[in-house]
């Protein structure tokens, strides 16, 4: 089957509307954040490589720990640095997602890193809790919601980069996206080991606020995976019944 017909059929899977559908709702402050990042970055680059960064790199927050770096002229190895240290989470994302998506060849899989983002991994962990669950809606579900975010992501941040001059940053777009996303993931914890984690993960961020390059990110996704990990160990099974046929 070709490309195009593989990617026609996928469209029209219920589980790729649902992704789609569910994804939509974080929408809004994806877009505002993107906005004010294609902004920040057509003030602080060159026009071209903006919208080369916006396209190519499609890491909001890799993109904003850089942009000081690079007009600064910092040395290239520090903004590689920089960026590979904020982005260390998708480490984590790409080791969840191993026992998903192995079977795919390695290109299919180079395409879903790139398309990787927070939301679509707790998304889709939430809707595919192990590898077992549906595996024939998985793919479709994911294309819907990572489809659904690069448009939301891309066309505010091109946006903000033809019109940064119309768009102050002191409007505040990027601390309400901020708020937008935060009030989704409020949304996204339920149950004992979520909800622990979510506290452990905020308190880390904090902790480690001070750390250079934003790894105060890393260690609170690490940290939250840890007791989360440590939860899931801990947790009472269900008792397995034994039949006595003596």
């Amino acid at each position: 089957m070709s490309f195009a017909k593989t990617c026609a059929r996928m469209w029209r899977d219920p589980e790729f509307r649902l992704g789609a559908h569910e994804m939509s709702a974080t929408s809004p402050g994806i877009a505002a954040w993107g906005l004010i990042t294609g902004v920040a970055m057509a003030q602080a680059l060159p026009i071209e490589l903006a919208v080369l960064m916006s396209l190519v790199v499609f890491a909001g927050s890799a993109q904003l720990a850089t942009l000081p770096l690079l007009a600064s002229g910092a040395p290239l190895w520090v903004v590689w640095a920089t960026a590979t240290c904020v982005n260390l989470r998708f480490v984590i994302f790409s080791a969840g997602w191993r026992r998903y998506f192995l079977r795919y060849p390695r290109g299919q899989r180079l395409t879903l890193g790139y398309l990787t983002a927070d939301l679509n991994y707790v998304m889709f962990m939430r809707r595919f809790p192990g590898p077992e669950t549906d595996p024939d809606a998985q793919l479709p579900y994911f294309w819907g919601g990572a489809v659904t975010n690069w448009v939301a992501w891309q066309i505010p941040s091109l946006l903000g980069i033809a019109l940064a001059g119309s768009v102050p940053l002191h409007w505040g777009l990027g601390f309400a996206g901020t708020l937008a996303l935060l009030g989704v993931a409020a949304s996204l914890v339920n149950g004992r080991a979520t909800s622990v984690a979510a506290v452990v993960a905020g308190c880390a961020a904090v902790a480690a606020y001070a750390m250079p390059f934003k790894l105060n990110i890393v260690v609170a996704i690490a940290a939250a995976v840890a007791v989360g990990l440590l939860l899931d160990h801990t947790a009472p099974r269900p008792a397995v019944a034994v039949d006595d046929k003596t």
